[in-house]
């Protein structure tokens, strides 16, 4: 991003490295820390030298407490559903982690989903409101 374009997320005016970079949603953190959290468990076999550190901890129940699914089939279909809506990484993962439950309440935590044209007026607000309802469904029947 050049030194003169100032960034603005409500945009998707991020800075290239951000508008490539990969994000996950904290379920899928999760789903990480879980996996490795088992490994070093396993591996360490009570030896006190092999134990996580109080970082490790601390960031595992933290998002083991603000995901939203726990299911980790569910978190490939979050995902998945989100990803055919053409959004950007970063709202994805937003969309994904804050779960609102309106068209209006996903715009105000998102606001980029209103700008460049992709969902605005009525048209668009339907077209958020079957994105949150596709999510509603993945919750319900996880």
């Amino acid at each position: 991003m050049s030194g003169e374009e100032e960034e603005n997320a409500a945009e998707l005016k991020i800075g290239e490295e951000f508008l490539k970079a990969k994000c996950l949603m904290n379920c899928e953190v999760a789903i990480i820390l879980e996996h490795k959290y088992e490994q070093i468990q396993h591996m360490s076999d009570g030896d006190p030298a092999s134990q996580v550190s109080q970082v490790f901890e601390k960031s595992l129940q933290y998002v083991k407490r603000f995901s939203r699914y726990k299911n980790p089939d569910a978190v490939r279909q979050v995902r998945e559903t989100l990803s055919r809506y053409g959004l950007a990484e970063f709202e994805l993962c937003t969309l994904g982690n804050l779960c609102p439950d309106t068209s209006d309440e996903a715009s105000a935590l998102v606001p980029s989903l209103r700008s460049g044209g992709r969902f605005v007026g009525d048209p668009g607000s339907e077209k958020i409101d079957k994105m949150l309802n596709d999510l509603s469904l993945i919750k319900k029947f996880e």
